[in-house]
């Protein structure tokens, strides 16, 4: 997989690709079908790695903070598919936030901020925008 295959919502219509990309880890640093945490720019960002699923492999980056509860904790959560879309739910309160575009089910006032991400190579990249 070389390119990535989320892009925030915000940015789909918009900028439909990042000015550049950012080295976050390597491959060999992700853990199928769990998360791991990376830092980027002050925030921790929760990288999920799907390898086999009916879209192929996928690669999410999604923040790490809890919004309801405010610990860094979503890389913890548990993946899920709820009403078709692939979640995380937090480990904490339990509500479930869409990997695509960070929107959570339960509370639509609760979000994550989402990033592009995409592997080249064996490095795992974020995309930024200006």
């Amino acid at each position: 997989m070389s390119q990535s295959n989320v892009v925030p919502a915000e940015f789909r219509r918009a900028a439909p690709s990042p000015a550049a990309w950012r080295a976050l880890c390597s491959r060999s640093d992700l853990v199928a079908n769990s998360g791991v945490v990376a830092w980027h720019e002050g925030a921790q960002v929760a990288l999920f790695h799907l390898p086999h699923t009916a879209e192929g492999e996928q690669l999410f980056a999604i923040a790490n903070r809890d919004p309801q509860s405010g610990a860094n904790v979503i890389g913890r959560g548990i993946l899920g598919q709820l009403k078709g879309d692939l979640v995380i739910a937090s480990p904490l309160y339990k509500q479930h936030f869409r990997l695509a575009d960070g929107s959570c089910l339960e509370y639509p006032e609760q979000s994550l901020r989402v990033w592009p991400v995409r592997l080249n190579g064996d490095a795992v990249e974020i995309g930024l925008f200006d």
